[in-house]
């Protein structure tokens, strides 16, 4: 897919009408390489008017040679022949006018184009890893984790995160993001057979955070008719397209949330500081080790960890077995952001619920947080890679 870089949101949102959906957008010509790293399926580069010359002639210069695939495509506000002169000499294959979305849109297509010609129309996949929240209790601030998480994992830009709602009858991802989508995974009802990116590219909405969101239905009644089959094809297609797949699920073990479990690398389980909600987590943890799913990579995210009731992180891990990966803290500021529509993790990347969340986010990478995400770095946590099969797996 395309990729377009540009600092000035409004450019950067022109441009993006202009290209393929599903292009990936960077507001910083610095983070290029990063998001370019182990991705050889990205096809052009479009560099906005706002990048400066030098650094996108350096940009296409390098690339010339390390990635002679892809295609370097400069947008300017005006163009003249000094310009063409240096962008040529840097190996850029077009140079445009910003006003003329028609010459852009066509440098694109040339590009994709060259890329077929060089490397096939198959290219080179690579997949994706899903991240399921999960608590068997309602009200434990699950949606509030997944959207945070997704945010975290994205990093501004550095990864492509897709968010799915799968609390199909209550789901709360879209307005807790203040989205209004036009499309949700209703609309891919019936289309079990003809699943493909496109058509799911189609159903997204991306959101200012570079993080495209896949919401749930509108209405509770279409829970029945989003059939396991539908979730599982939904789910290894934005593999596909996406570095995380970040998954919100409904708290119950529902068909979805099964066929989400089943499919998912890395499984977060929210819990709270009361004794009905661990005792579900328990039962929960229980009934994920009977049918084998995600074993290895569960992770235990305690939030509210500072309310005053008794219970210790100490007794919790006493009481589940298993240790707690991240604490979050109870804080007014996250009920202030998510009220607001700017998610904790966007509007306060220094809050400690947002540090909590770029410390599990580099569990689960691998990869160090970029230091100005927050102001500091984390450390470095290895995820594991292997996968599971089977829905109903038995203990070996």
């Amino acid at each position: 897919m395309p990729v377009v870089v540009d600092p000035d949101p409004e450019t950067l949102e022109t441009l993006l009408t202009t290209v393929p959906t599903g292009a990936h957008a960077i507001d910083r010509p610095d983070r290029l390489q990063a998001w370019l790293t182990n991705r050889p399926e990205e096809y052009v580069v479009v560099l906005g008017p706002q990048v400066e010359l030098t650094a996108a002639l350096a940009l296409a210069d390098g690339m010339r040679l390390s990635r002679p695939s892809t295609s370097v495509v400069l947008v300017r506000d005006e163009v003249d022949a000094l310009v063409m002169r240096d962008s040529m000499h840097a190996g850029i294959r077009d140079v445009v006018p910003l006003k003329d979305t028609d010459a852009v849109r066509a440098a694109v297509d040339r590009a994709y184009q060259l890329y077929v010609a060089l490397r096939g129309p198959g290219g080179a996949m690579h997949q994706g890893r899903m991240v399921t929240v999960f608590s068997p209790k309602g009200g434990v601030g699950k949606t509030t984790v997944s959207v945070n998480l997704a945010i975290a994992l994205a990093d501004k830009g550095a990864r492509k995160v897709c968010l799915v709602d799968l609390d199909l009858a209550f789901g709360d991802v879209a307005i807790t993001l203040q989205l209004f989508p036009s499309h949700t995974l209703e609309h891919a009802i019936g289309s079990e057979d003809a699943i493909d990116a496109p058509l799911l590219e189609s159903l997204l909405t991306r959101h200012a955070d570079s993080v495209m969101v896949l919401a749930a239905p509108s209405h509770p009644d279409v829970r029945e008719r989003v059939s396991p089959m539908l979730v599982s094809r939904v789910l290894k297609t934005l593999r596909d397209s996406f570095d995380y797949i970040v998954v919100d699920t409904a708290p119950a073990f529902d068909e979805q949330t099964l066929t989400a479990l089943d499919e998912t690398d890395e499984c977060i389980i929210v819990a709270t500081l009361d004794v009905p909600t661990l005792k579900n987590v328990k039962v929960a943890l229980e009934t994920l080790e009977m049918l084998d799913i995600a074993r290895g990579h569960r992770h235990l995210l305690l939030n509210r960890a500072d309310d005053e009731v008794g219970l210790t992180p100490d007794r919790v891990e006493s009481l589940l077995g298993m240790q707690i990966a991240t604490r979050v803290e109870s804080s007014m500021d996250i009920a202030a952001a998510t009220n607001a529509g700017r998610p904790i993790m966007s509007g306060h990347p220094g809050h400690s619920s947002s540090l909590a969340m770029l410390e599990l986010a580099t569990r689960l990478t691998g990869e160090p947080v970029a230091p100005d995400s927050a102001g500091s770095s984390r450390p470095t946590h290895h995820a594991q890679t292997d996968r599971k099969a089977g829905l109903f797996r038995r203990k070996r």
